[in-house]
């Protein structure tokens, strides 16, 4: 498995919450707070994450305010990792592996801003309707249910705190109504003062760690040099980047796709002539289903979390562009 392209993927005014009487009685308003709540609010909290037996505890606190959005996550099990996310960078610190990978903000981001800014055509790719009122965390939840219309997407349940919006659980299901992977907060404070303490990275880059920049330039999804062949019902080409490769191997492209919430990430990259071709074909990492192809000396990779059938379609539809 290659590192950096699961690396990328890894990688507003103070707001207090208000109670109020008058909860949304439209599923799609529930989708407009659920998408603001979690950019504007300060809160700190606990949350599980869990897809099949692996279950992994992490710690959030983000704060906003005047200056812009300021997030620390790290996780508790395990390899000690922590993601500070600032209006200007991402930074993801590996302290087993004394590495740290800087990227720009924006894209897919940790639980619970599971939805983009942008959900409005959410609902020409999912029947989307309010479901019963839940307790999650000690807080009384809306819930409301994403039904995909076909089977190249998942379905989504989503559980938002009724007087703030925000998100305190989510879980994605596949056509069998099983679970593929489940984000829920245990332990949650929201709104008052974050102290700037707890948005402080815990581990201190040292002389001997390694920096890996993988910020990219964004490109005209034309110029590109690849396209897909057929379209993907409902995926849009959402953006495209050049992103270093680092030790003289050029540049990779970086496609993402996307359907309002599920998104796909294709990389197109240059393989080394005298280098061992890498193994083609279908993997699982997780809730993540990976393809991977060659084709024109370039290695294709497609990402994401959604059915395997929908991350193969799109990387057996990529080609060169003509010239």
């Amino acid at each position: 498995m290659r590192f950096w392209p699961f690396a990328v993927g890894l990688c507003a005014l103070l707001l207090h919450p208000v109670a109020s009487a008058d909860s949304p009685t439209d599923p799609l308003s529930w989708l407009g707070r659920i998408s603001t709540a979690s950019q504007r609010l300060n809160y700190v909290g606990t949350f599980t994450y869990q897809s099949g037996k692996h279950i992994e505890t992490s710690r959030i606190a983000h704060r906003a305010d005047g200056e812009g959005e300021f997030e620390r996550l790290e996780v508790l099990d395990g390899s000690p990792r922590e993601v500070i996310r600032s209006s200007t960078e991402v930074r993801c610190v590996l302290p087993d592996q004394r590495t740290v990978i800087i990227d720009q903000p924006g894209g897919r981001r940790a639980f619970p801003a599971r939805l983009p800014a942008s959900y409005t055509r959410l609902a020409e790719n999912y029947r989307i309707r309010k479901a019963e009122i839940a307790r999650v965390a000690g807080f009384e939840a809306q819930s409301i249910v994403l039904e995909p219309r076909d089977d190249l997407r998942y379905g989504h349940i989503l559980w938002a705190e009724l007087q703030t919006g925000l998100l305190l659980k989510s879980r994605m299901v596949d056509s069998g109504g099983e679970m593929v992977e489940q984000f829920a907060f245990s332990d949650l404070r929201i709104g008052g003062d974050v102290d700037r303490e707890l948005l402080r990275p815990r581990f201190r880059q040292g002389d001997d760690w390694r920096v890996v920049n993988v910020r990219g330039s964004e490109m005209n999804k034309g110029d590109a040099g690849w396209h897909l062949q057929n379209t993907l019902p409902g995926f849009d080409l959402i953006s495209v980047v050049r992103r270093p490769l680092g030790s003289g191997r050029g540049e990779a492209v970086h496609m993402v796709f996307g359907d309002g919430l599920a998104a796909v990430s294709v990389f197109v990259e240059p393989l080394d002539e005298a280098a061992q071709l890498p193994a083609a074909g279908a993997s699982t990492t997780g809730a993540i289903n990976v393809f991977k192809r060659v084709v024109d000396g370039h290695l294709v990779t497609a990402l994401g979390e959604v059915p395997s059938r929908a991350v193969q379609r799109l990387a057996e539809g990529i080609e060169a562009a003509p010239r």
